[in-house]
């Protein structure tokens, strides 16, 4: 199952400073919906656990993530692996930063492609489950940011 998200949000940060932010999992990833841990594994990768619950699937996902893009107020691009209760899931979230005014523009996508029987069983629940997931982290991305 492809799940493919996308929006845009101002902040009053600089873009050196929302770049910042982005590129630190010690900053960023606390504000994932449902964070347990963070292990940073090397430089630019680190792994993420988070709690599941769908449907009748409950647990912790362990998510390996790498930034695999990062061009200093610009752009910070994540690409990762998780494995899920009942599945895997590849994902991908970038973020492109522009100036706006004395503030910053955040042009944000992400996508996740989740195999398995989370993706069987969770059918039509886990792209809606995705969006309000994800409108959680926008909203508390742009609190921390202003």
């Amino acid at each position: 199952m492809e799940i493919k998200l996308g929006g845009e949000f101002v902040v009053s940060k600089k873009p050196e400073d929302v770049y910042a932010f982005l590129v630190d999992p010690n900053r960023f990833c606390p504000l994932l919906p449902d964070y347990e841990s963070l292990t940073i594994q090397a430089d630019k990768s680190f792994l993420v656990k988070l709690r599941v619950g769908i449907s009748h699937i409950r647990g912790t996902a362990s998510v390996k993530l790498s930034l695999a893009e990062a061009v200093p107020s610009k752009r910070a691009l994540y690409e990762g692996q998780g494995e899920v209760p009942g599945g895997n899931a590849t994902l991908r979230a970038g973020f492109d930063l522009v100036p706006a005014g004395a503030g910053t523009k955040v042009l944000w996508n992400g996508q996740a492609h989740v195999v398995g029987r989370i993706a069987s069983l969770a059918g039509g629940m886990l792209e809606p489950l995705a969006k309000k997931n994800l409108q959680k982290l926008i909203d508390a991305l742009q609190a921390a940011l202003q």
